[in-house]
């Protein structure tokens, strides 16, 4: 997977959501703990998400079931029943080697199931200093289309083919030119 600014930057990683390119407004969250919570938070709505924290994904994710006790209606361990965040870029993610005693799933089975592409394997402090210094910004996470291969032979004999990642183009998107208040309205009724 491939991480675009609109300004230029790239940086290739490692895909652990779903499988697929998604482009909106690069945002970060400095949080320690809470992905949970971070990902299922209305206010990012349609923004790929950079957390700073180096490690996620550790403690998995709770059960999407569960119900808060006094609200009754709403999960008891999100912010929202669904998953907000347009996209996910993280420096590293642990995989299926999560451990909490109230984990269900793994925060990549997670994003799968709700169709939301991450990337693990990315300088994620570099991203959020070019953010802070150059002001809010498109970006787009890119899913390798192919392996291309180049026809270069190693030096030792081998033939071994090398190749080239390559990334169906995908047009910047921003969410801050839609109606968001009128997509959530439209959500809220097909839901009833």
């Amino acid at each position: 997977m491939k991480l675009e600014l609109e300004d230029g930057f790239s940086c290739q990683g490692y895909s652990f959501g779903a499988p697929r390119s998604v482009s909106g407004e690069l945002v970060f969250q400095t949080g320690m703990v809470g992905y949970p919570e971070t990902l299922t938070d209305p206010s990012y709505r349609g923004q790929i998400l950079v957390c700073t924290f180096p490690l996620q994904g550790n403690y998995g994710v709770p059960s999407r079931e569960a119900l808060d006790e006094l609200l009754k209606d709403l999960p008891a361990y999100f912010e929202a029943a669904e998953i907000h965040v347009a996209g996910l870029v993280v420096a590293s993610y642990s995989g299926e080697n999560y451990s909490h005693f109230l984990a269900k799933s793994s925060l990549g089975a997670w994003l799968k199931e709700n169709g939301v592409p991450a990337i693990h394997g990315v300088d994620t402090r570099a991203v959020t200093k070019r953010i802070r210094d150059e002001g809010s910004m498109l970006g787009r996470l890119l899913f390798q289309d192919e392996a291309v291969s180049n026809g270069n032979e190693f030096t030792n004999g081998s033939s071994v083919e090398s190749s080239t990642a390559s990334f169906k183009p995908l047009p910047w998107s921003n969410q801050n030119e839609q109606n968001l208040v009128a997509d959530g309205e439209a959500r809220a009724i097909s839901m009833l």
